[in-house]
């Protein structure tokens, strides 16, 4: 639950798989930047500190700032980028300003307990977590950094893909079996989006990933990193032992429609099972109808409801529910609208960690776009251990 600091912890316990622990930190507004850093540093500790975690347990953290440009360098020099204490920890810089007027804001993955955790660092993008006999590749910070002029978007966008499919197959895994996840941030994703879609199709055509066969969950978003003439920057989440037992595909037909029938190539949701828990990687999710148009253009509230319904159908496709939620991040168009959604959102959606950052969807009529993890247990033996 949110506290007055504006920290909020959930955590998921299973039963071989041990616990996820996901917190979010904002810095409140006012203050230098290195104040809010330090703010968020406190309260990141404190936090770790209430769910008894030790640092090398942390896994992933994204970092959002107002001003990645001018931010970038001085968060890589903080404890929050780079801790000892914490071991490699896979870390994604994001220019998206968090809401309504913090410098940056934090998410945070933490895994414990039931057997050990080994991490690797491979490279200063890539890293993989050894856990139970899988191995866990987190990739982040991927993009051409264009620092001296101007590249395409779609050569930027094939860049990143190829820095994953490279990073996949030297462990002797693809994009098409492997690969869970993606988030792609879009400078100015007003212009630049189609050209990232067409790249993406096109590269994934090569890869094996059709139509015919299954795509990645995916958010496709605008953010930025330091880098002035990069267009385009991309995190992802594999699993490179994953087996075609473990996956699904989340949909629900009678709210929506696939995203190839209005031409994107990205899956709803995807479920990844394992013996004692199910995690459901949610897509970004906007206010949008079985006939893969926009619905209640101009009306942010009524868009929200639409897409959290649309969520709950994606989750109960999976057999999961809203408050399975072990997060959300909610991507508001104009940040004057904050006002009206964060007391929506907390109503419908009371227990789960959310964090509110300005970020323009896809489609201009999108005015807000969610999405998350919800993570729920089973009882699955058949199924690998987490």
């Amino acid at each position: 639950m949110p506290t007055a600091d504006a920290t909020a912890m959930k955590t998921f316990r299973g039963g071989a798989g041990g616990a996820e622990h996901f917190i979010t930190v904002q810095a409140s507004a006012g203050g230098t930047f290195a104040e809010q850093v330090a703010q968020v540093e406190q309260r990141y500790a404190r936090a770790q500190a209430a769910l008894g975690l030790q640092p090398d347990s942390a896994i992933f953290r994204r970092i959002f700032l107002s001003d990645a440009p001018n931010q970038a360098a001085h968060i890589e020099a903080t404890r929050l980028f780079d801790d000892p204490d914490s071991g490699p920890v896979a870390v994604s810089i994001v220019q998206q300003p968090p809401l309504p007027d913090a410098k940056l804001a934090l998410l945070a993955y933490h895994v414990d307990g039931n057997g050990p955790v080994t991490k690797q660092r491979l490279s200063p993008n890539q890293m993989i977590v050894r856990k139970h006999g899988n191995r866990h590749l987190w990739s982040t910070g991927l993009c051409t950094g264009a620092v001296r002029e101007p590249t395409s978007t779609v050569g930027q966008t094939r860049a990143v893909f190829e820095a994953l499919t490279g990073a996949l197959a030297s462990h002797r895994a693809t994009l098409r079996d492997h690969c869970v996840r993606t988030w792609i941030y879009v400078k100015d994703v007003d212009v630049f989006y189609q050209d990232v879609v067409t790249s993406r199709t096109a590269f994934f055509e090569q890869h094996g990933l059709t139509r015919d066969t299954h795509y990645l969950a995916s958010t496709g978003i605008e953010g930025a990193c330091a880098h002035r003439y990069d267009t385009v920057l991309m995190d992802a989440y594999s699993n490179l032992d994953l087996v075609p037992e473990q996956v699904s595909y989340l949909n629900d037909f009678k709210r929506l429609c696939a995203t190839k029938d209005y031409g994107v190539t990205f899956e709803r949701g995807t479920r990844i099972g394992y013996a004692d828990r199910a995690q459901h990687f949610i897509s970004g999710t906007a206010s949008i109808d079985v006939a893969g148009h926009v619905v209640h253009p101009g009306d942010v509230l009524r868009q929200l409801d639409r897409a959290l319904d649309n969520v709950a159908g994606l989750l109960e496709s999976g057999a999961a529910a809203l408050g399975d939620m072990q997060y959300l991040l909610v991507y508001l168009r104009d940040p004057s609208e904050l006002t009206r959604v964060e007391p929506r959102l907390r109503e419908r959606c009371p227990n789960v960690p959310l964090v509110f950052l300005r970020g323009a969807v896809c489609r201009p009529d999108w005015l807000i776009e969610v999405e998350g993890v919800a993570v729920t247990s089973s009882n699955a033996p058949n199924l690998p251990n987490f």
